[in-house]
């Protein structure tokens, strides 16, 4: 049987749903509205992981186990690895990891909303996370040896394919630019019966191109874990 995208497999909200609560603002980018649209899910749904617009926890565990390995070998670990969340939402992935106790992992998060991140704070004062918008102040974003971005580009709110991928193709290459060893993201795959409007169905081509041309050669793509959606991995150097 052919897949299909259905309320248990992917994002929690409908198109209707996610539109109707965005506020306009013709200062902000574009891009700003996928922000919005996540704090609408909060707004109702709490911290958790349907309140950053995931269906249900195992999915979401899923992911952020599928996203970590980007980083080779990363159980057995013998150097400090700084890794960024990008889009961090409330901090679920470094929950994550502190429940694997994964100390040779030095977490930063960063976040466009300032609630999220007001938030990861009261949680986890000890933690690095910071609000800030990397495409408008990209002299602020250092490197790590890896970038996770683990949902901005799966759901694409009211914005058109095309505004959606020039916002995900300069994510990426700024990204990539601050990224020692290499990143890993998600977005939603064309393999299916049908697609949501809201939703980013990338296609595979599309990216391979893009990432061949403007970032790196050394790619791997995932779609091994169940989900209707594909990882990639980008490396700085070929992986043995």
């Amino acid at each position: 049987m052919n897949p299909t995208l259905s309320s248990s497999n992917t994002l929690h909200m409908s198109t209707q749903t996610s539109t109707s609560s965005i506020a306009t603002n013709s200062e902000l980018p574009g891009y700003h509205e996928i922000r919005t649209c996540t704090e609408s899910y909060y707004a109702r749904l709490g911290d958790s992981a349907l309140g950053m617009g995931w269906p249900n926890i195992p999915d979401a565990v899923r992911r952020y186990e599928v996203m970590l390995d980007v980083i080779p070998n990363r159980h057995a670990l013998t150097q400090p690895v700084r890794v960024l969340d990008l889009g961090c939402g409330c901090g679920h992935l470094y929950e994550h990891l502190q429940k694997q106790s994964a100390t040779s992992i030095e977490y930063t998060g960063i976040d466009l909303s300032e609630q999220f991140i007001q938030r990861c704070v009261e949680k986890y004062p000890q933690a690095d996370f910071r609000q800030m918008d990397i495409l408008q102040t990209p002299e602020l974003l250092e490197s790590f040896e890896y970038i996770i971005i683990n949902g901005i580009f799966t759901s694409r709110c009211s914005m058109s394919f095309e505004q959606m991928w020039s916002f995900v193709q300069a994510m990426l290459t700024l990204a990539f630019s601050r990224a020692r060893h290499g990143l890993a993201f998600n977005a939603m795959s064309k393999q299916v019966d049908w697609e949501r409007e809201d939703l980013f169905h990338l296609p595979l081509d599309t990216f391979a191109s893009f990432c061949c041309r403007n970032l790196s050669r050394h790619f791997v793509i995932r779609n091994d874990y169940g989900l209707y959606e594909f990882a990639a991995y980008v490396y700085q150097q070929p992986q043995a």
